[in-house]
């Protein structure tokens, strides 16, 4: 009976938890950015800003290898040469946290994703990324997001 009994709160509790995490609004705002370099080098530039208490894992996030780092896939629709990987500007916070093995690297408040490219023309440039958020209690599911840069010269 006390087994029975085990299994139905912990049945009631990973509902409750899944159920929590699906109710739980996105805390973020992202918005996209064209920076004209020169006539063929562009920057996308993605812009997020996070609700307060709220944090994002960095590219390069450390810790145990649990923590999903942000990441950025652009469609292969037209002539696009990507110049290195997406990389960061912002003001990492490194630390360590109870229940993660090592130092992590995050980011609160604001942070920008940026991706230097080289394109002849006018272009649509689609894709997707994908986030995970935490707070001090909890991290959201991972989630895609689409994107879309149009650049016109």
């Amino acid at each position: 009976m006390n087994k029975l009994r085990l299994l139905f709160f912990l049945s009631a509790f990973l509902v409750n938890m899944h159920s929590f995490a699906q109710i739980t609004n996105d805390p973020t705002t992202w918005k996209y950015e064209v920076k004209k370099k020169s006539a063929t080098e562009y920057q996308l530039i993605f812009h997020l800003t996070l609700q307060k208490g709220w944090h994002i894992w960095s590219l390069h996030p450390g810790g145990d290898g649990y923590e999903i780092a942000p990441s950025f896939v652009f469609d292969k629709t037209l002539p696009l040469n990507m110049k290195g990987a997406t990389y960061e500007k912002g003001q990492p916070t490194t630390t360590t946290m109870e229940g993660v093995e090592g130092k992590v690297t995050y980011f609160s408040g604001k942070v920008d994703y940026i991706q230097d490219i080289t394109v002849t023309g006018s272009a649509k440039i689609t894709g997707k990324h994908t986030y995970q958020v935490c707070n001090d209690r909890m991290c959201l599911p991972p989630k895609d997001k689409d994107f879309v840069f149009t650049l016109n010269p």
